[in-house]
């Protein structure tokens, strides 16, 4: 929630007090971005969402908490709750294998992560076509020196979000959007996520919804996996308001 409020302050130095944008965002920053359309639909004058749909928040039960009961304890989600308990993980498997396991994740599923252990340190990983092995070595660098918590504090708000947004419970996005998303993406796989989505749910709490494009046989890296395609999903969708001018 609050760095929403880092973006419109970024918003007010970049591009002027009060100036909507068009947004593009990924996953996380999906999910940031679709709560700058709730909270700020002022600054959005559309927005393109990849990987991670918009699901109006539960009065009912936590997000976390959801997550156990249909996954258990081993879901990555839970696994991240204990501050300290997956790093350690990360740093006994290596800084280079947690990346590889993660950029080369394709199972349509639930990413589990047993206590027991996410593999062995010897494990082999063959890189995605997408990624080159300069890229990981890159990426692996970068986290080295900076680890994993500042990225896995975002799932441990995820209740403190809830209780935050309250005021926002039933709320739509009155902001145009497009959605694009990959059949084989995790994401796409959630408990109802697809009837949501395809059925009516979706339209609902995001009424000027454009489009849903499942892009086939890709998966949570859309962006990576299929730069040109998202590129022109992108442009087609801005241009619509480009033309209003």
């Amino acid at each position: 929630m609050h760095v929403v409020g880092d973006l419109v302050a970024l918003l007010d130095a970049v591009v002027g007090v009060g100036e909507p944008v068009f947004v593009v965002a990924h996953d996380w920053g999906a999910l940031t971005a679709w709560n700058l359309c709730l909270f700020r639909p002022d600054r959005v004058r559309a927005l393109v969402a990849l990987s991670v749909a918009f699901t109006p928040r539960s009065p009912a039960r936590k997000p976390v908490d959801g997550l156990r009961t249909i996954y258990g304890d081993d879901y990555y989600v839970c696994r991240i709750q204990e501050p300290g308990a997956i790093e350690a993980e990360f740093a006994r498997l290596g800084t280079e294998l947690v990346l590889r396991k993660f950029l080369a994740y394709r199972t349509p599923g639930p990413l589990m992560m047993p206590k027991s252990g996410w593999g062995s340190p010897d494990d082999e990983v063959p890189l995605p076509s997408w990624i080159t092995e300069d890229d990981i070595k890159y990426y692996t660098s970068m986290f080295d020196k900076t680890g994993f918590t500042g990225g896995l504090n975002y799932y441990r708000a995820l209740n403190k979000t809830w209780e935050l947004t309250a005021p926002w419970t039933g709320a739509q996005i009155k902001v145009p959007a497009k959605f694009i998303v990959g059949d084989l993406d995790l994401t796409y796989h959630t408990p109802g996520i697809q009837d949501f989505i395809h059925k009516g749910g979706f339209k609902k709490y995001v009424p000027l919804l454009d489009d849903v494009v499942v892009m086939e046989g890709v998966g949570h890296f859309i962006n990576e996996e299929k730069p040109e395609e998202v590129s022109e999903h992108i442009i087609s969708f801005i241009s619509k308001f480009s033309a209003e001018k």
